[in-house]
């Protein structure tokens, strides 16, 4: 036996002493992903909002009134209330500390999971303000009750010293707490003004009853520095606000509050708005307890399950047949829709809170909002009619669409009906397979003998393609280079969109590195984002960055990609001999096929640009758009108006 141990560990080394035991304050900082989803800019920003949402749980409750989030120089935040102010006392089960360390400094610990202190609450898995506080480099918490001043101050989360008072508040009551994230989880992330500016105004948005002061000493050039959100017409007004200027087929959007008290006799309430526009992509963006849940849940398959079957009825009700194929995804398509509710001990999946899972409410929110939305319909024939045959109509085209057939790749049995300008690849699978879409026939010259013939395809467009914002269906349909990408793609546009016949992994953008090229991407990335938007959601659109100058000294030579970057190189010198000859690229048609496959197409050598979008709020982007490239030459104006200032250089 001793034979055949030879050479393993000995298991005698592993006993009692080999289990770690850590703090909670430890453990968090050494697993923060398990607690705020990571260490990104967005698990950055959440730690606000974990104590904005303490502030929110006290206004919900009828206890605060007014929050106030300001932004410091020095990148400190401090959210501050009107409320109650956390306990102050020595807790009943550890004498020896307080209630509020043991609430900054103990997992699972809070007043809201009982139900005496709050009905309703975002805040149930007792982590939020401890998180906090364990990855702050620094936190103090100040507290106002029974007209004394208290406060407290830790350091990654360590108590620095007891709770203190610090003097007298007659006039005074609630929470302060300012804090700063650890730069050693973070890194050097720091708060982004526009970002906490549009989290804080939302809140407001979602209880009607609160006030919500904004103050940033950071300067960003499009966030003002100071501002007060009370919005009594609560996600109505938020609605609205979103939704902009965009045509929709009600005059008032389907809107109400609900409070489960008075019907079902338990704690909370559900309220909504949503509307139908031709003009912009739908969404919905959901709240429980006014914390976010962009991946939805129970609630929102509760909202979406009382208007499938009001639109349903309603469609019965007027004879029409057809509005028995209405789906949810149907009445995704063009409806803008905002969802909050309250509910007591919600139950989400994970610690940030991004799916609610709570059982009961689907049920309460689809029998509360399902009554109402049959009386709107009934009450508004005109508004009614509109919707049903917009959505009678999405459902006609998503079974066209089932029914078609759509463009697949190669197969041994069948050849595709593909455009004559098209070059594409042997390969008979998706995967690693690139379709790069070119400048023209003499960069696809190029770019022919450049790629690799088994995974990379070329396109050539002519000149600048049709600006598909605010074209006519009829003339993107009839422009011959969109159909030339739409059939080379073979996954459609539009409605009839499906990203699973999508017949290439990656579709490269491979524009000159030119103002002119620089345009061609812009038009391309608009047609992408209005008319194939999930194509960029899913990752597959990219852009090429070919450099605009060759820079040779002796045997040394150097690719580089703006005019900075050449007279940086020029100034120094590339560590060859001689006069630097400087060659400029006019086009990709005037590099020889080793350069553009060394710069450009060699996965091993290129640099490619993934397109994302990244927005705060529901249609952010598609705003941004609009403004840049849509009809109205007035919103460039002003948009170049009020960015002009932050342009440093510009070479002509």
């Amino acid at each position: 036996m001793n034979d055949l141990l030879s050479g393993q560990p000995d298991p005698s080394d592993y006993d009692a002493h080999s289990i770690e035991v850590l703090e909670d304050m430890e453990h968090v900082r050494l697993r923060p992903g398990m607690y705020i989803g990571g260490t990104d800019d967005r698990a950055y920003h959440h730690m606000v909002a974990e104590i904005v949402d303490n502030s929110m749980d006290e206004a919900v409750a009828g206890h605060a009134t007014r929050i106030e989030v300001e932004l410091h120089e020095n990148g400190h935040v401090t959210v501050r209330d009107n409320g109650r102010g956390i306990p102050i006392g020595p807790h009943p089960k550890d004498p020896s500390k307080t209630a509020l360390e043991i609430i900054f400094c103990t997992l699972n610990a809070g007043g809201k999971f009982s139900g005496d202190s709050y009905e309703t609450s975002g805040g149930l898995h007792g982590v939020g303000s401890s998180v906090v506080n364990a990855l702050s480099e620094y936190v103090r918490v100040e507290v106002a009750r029974n007209k004394e001043l208290h406060a407290m101050e830790f350091r990654r989360g360590i108590p620095q010293a007891p709770l203190e008072k610090i003097g007298t508040a007659p006039n005074r009551r609630g929470t302060t707490v300012t804090f700063h994230p650890d730069p050693d989880i973070f890194g050097s992330l720091k708060f982004k003004p526009a970002r906490l500016f549009k989290m804080a105004r939302s809140k407001a948005y979602l209880f009607s009853g609160v006030e919500i002061r904004w103050k940033s000493a950071i300067e960003d050039g499009e966030t003002p520095t100071e501002a007060t959100f009370h919005f009594p017409g609560g996600l109505t007004d938020y609605l609205k606000e979103t939704m902009g200027s965009a045509s929709t087929y009600a005059e008032q959007p389907f809107s109400g509050l609900v409070d489960f008290k008075e019907r079902f006799q338990v704690p909370g309430k559900v309220e909504w708005a949503i509307n139908w526009t031709p003009s912009r992509d739908g969404f919905l963006q959901s709240y429980c307890n006014t914390v976010p849940t962009p991946e939805g849940g129970t609630h929102v398959a509760g909202f979406w399950a009382a208007i499938v079957k009001g639109i349903k009825a309603y469609g019965e009700l007027v004879n029409n047949r057809k509005a028995a194929q209405i789906t949810r995804d149907d009445l995704m398509t063009g409806g803008c829709a905002l969802v909050s509710c309250f509910i007591r001990e919600p139950e989400f999946v994970g610690q940030t809170k991004d799916r609610l899972a709570t059982t009961e409410a689907q049920r309460l929110v689809e029998n509360s909002v399902r009554d109402h939305f049959d009386n709107w319909l009934a009450a508004d024939t005109k508004s009614a009619g509109a919707i049903l045959d917009f959505l009678v109509l999405r459902a006609e085209e998503r079974l066209r669409r089932r029914q078609e057939k759509e463009t697949q790749r190669k197969s041994a049995t069948k050849k595709l009906r593909l455009p004559g300008k098209l070059t594409d690849c042997s390969s008979k699978t998706r995967e690693g397979t690139e379709l790069f879409i070119v400048e023209g026939d003499s960069a696809g010259g190029s770019g022919k003998g450049a790629r690799n013939r088994e995974t990379q395809a070329l396109l050539p467009l002519k000149g600048k393609i049709l600006n598909v914002l605010g074209a006519a269906s009829s003339k993107l349909g009839s422009n011959a280079e969109i159909s030339d990408l739409c059939e080379s793609l073979g996954c459609g546009m539009g409605t009839r969109f499906n990203i699973d016949d999508l017949r290439y992994e990656k579709i490269i953008i491979m524009t000159d590195a030119d103002v002119d090229g620089a345009h061609i991407a812009s038009l391309l990335m608009t047609f992408f984002f209005t008319q194939m938007r999930p194509l960029i959601d899913a990752g597959h659109l990219y852009l090429a960055c070919p450099p605009l100058y060759r820079l040779t000294q002796g045997a040394k030579r150097v690719y580089v990609a703006d005019d900075a970057e050449k007279n940086a190189l020029m100034e120094k010198g590339l560590g060859g001999k001689g006069k630097i000859d400087v060659q400029r690229f006019k086009g990709l048609g005037e590099m020889d096929a080793k350069d553009l496959k060394e710069t450009t197409m060699d996965p091993k050598t290129r640099k490619l640009i993934r397109v994302t979008i990244d927005e705060d709020e529901p249609g952010e982007t598609g705003d941004l758009v609009e403004r840049l490239m849509g009809k109205k030459p007035e919103l460039r104006f002003q948009y170049i108006q009020e960015n002009a200032r932050f342009v440093e250089e510009l070479d002509v």
